[in-house]
């Protein structure tokens, strides 16, 4: 009797722990878009109209692009935006290539230069350049990304609502290699701009695409070294009382070329960072005072971060569980995931089918959020960075875009 009964507490517990982690992940995949979508459906909203009325600063922040930032700024200075209310800026993080000698070499083109002797980090390259921007409105770049012509008058138009202090653009990827993870990327990608959209649409945003995005001048706030900019900087708009939006037609493309470890590391930089983000303003969790945005960071960011622990956890329950057709049933579906994921890390030519690049995508994404997460818990801080992501001279741009 005795043996039955600690056999049923430990069926009751390891069924518990399956559907309290499955239902978790699940919320995290679905239950949370579902309640965007639900929220969206009760909310009209119309799209704003372009606008070069304001003027902007384009900064771009940059390390050792010298291969990529005369395209950058060539590029830049046809964007159809009135050059008169247009201020091109580049701030050099510690660049010890070509890099400022190019940027040097556009000054009579209009375009200005900030140097940063010492290489300190991105958002430290920001806060120094935001000491001499002059327009109203300054759009955050990275030297590797490439802007739809339109995207700055798509931007300024979202900022014609006088409730809106940070507006994120559109960013997708192109140029794919055989030998990176770019079917992933380009579908997290797809993803992730639709939540934005959603998220946007039922009220604001709690981050931005670090590539696009821009910020009222006066709701700036200089963030330390350590701190991911394009994240916890409109966290601090919000907790100025402004809004955030998202503006699909304001559009931007990088290349994926990078292969599997380089996604890993930069994504394993980018959770260990926003974390550290976080903690800098913490405040914004408090579900009494910032109810919309406590209920977006925890299901967007920190339960997205712990799908690692949740999915080990599914995995194992379900493997005690087997015994039983449905529990067995889940299991083998685990298995045959993480073995196309496998399968597509060992053979790289299988990553052209989404079958095995997508499996392998998400458990690379998982992987670098528990070990992005572990970082951040050892008091390990990234604050300088190197680019990732490098568009190829030959790229055809958007210079026929309409």
């Amino acid at each position: 009797m005795h043996f039955l009964l600690a056999n049923f507490h430990a069926h009751a517990l390891w069924t518990g722990l399956f559907w309290i982690c499955a239902a978790a992940v699940a919320y995290a995949y679905a239950g949370y878009p579902l309640l965007l979508w639900v929220i969206t459906r009760f909310r009209k909203t119309s799209p704003s109209l372009p606008s070069t009325t304001p003027s902007l600063t384009l900064l771009i922040a940059a390390h050792n692009e010298a291969a990529q930032i005369g395209r950058k700024l060539t590029e830049s200075l046809a964007l159809r935006y009135p050059k008169e209310k247009l201020q091109i800026l580049v701030a050099s993080d510690g660049s010890t290539d070509e890099t400022v000698a190019i940027v040097r070499s556009f000054a009579a083109q209009g375009v200005e230069l900030v140097v940063i002797p010492e290489q300190a980090g991105k958002t430290n390259a920001q806060n120094a350049a935001m000491r001499v921007a002059k327009g109203e409105i300054v759009v955050f770049s990275d030297a590797t990304t490439e802007y739809h012509p339109d995207a700055l008058q798509y931007l300024a138009g979202a900022f014609a609502d006088t409730k809106v202090g940070a507006v994120s653009g559109r960013y997708t990827y192109s140029d794919l290699n055989s030998d990176s993870i770019s079917e992933g990327s380009r579908a997290y990608a797809g993803y992730d701009n639709w939540l934005r959209d959603m998220q946007s649409k039922a009220g604001s945003l709690t981050g931005c695409c670090g590539c696009i995005y821009a910020v009222r001048r006066g709701f700036y706030t200089p963030l330390p070294a350590g701190i991911i900019s394009d994240f916890v900087e409109p966290l601090h708009v919000l907790l100025q009382g402004a809004q955030v939006k998202f503006e699909p037609r304001a559009f931007a493309r990088e290349d994926v070329g990078h292969t599997t470890d380089k996604e890993f590391s930069m994504r394993v930089r980018v959770v260990a960072r926003a974390l550290t983000g976080l903690c800098s303003v913490r405040e914004i969790l408090n579900p009494f005072a910032h109810p919309w945005a406590a209920l977006q960071i925890f299901s967007h960011k920190l339960l997205r971060y712990a799908i690692p622990v949740l999915l080990a956890c599914v995995l194992l329950s379900s493997w005690m569980l087997r015994g039983m057709f449905a529990y067995q049933a889940i299991l083998i579906a685990q298995i045959v995931f993480y073995a196309a994921a496998m399968l597509a890390m060992i053979f790289p030519a299988l990553q052209k089918s989404k079958a095995f690049s997508l499996p392998m995508y998400f458990s690379v994404m998982n992987a670098a959020a528990l070990w992005g997460t572990v970082q951040f818990l050892r008091g390990d801080r990234y604050v300088t960075w190197k680019p990732q992501r490098s568009p190829s001279p030959e790229h055809g741009g958007y210079k026929h875009a309409r």
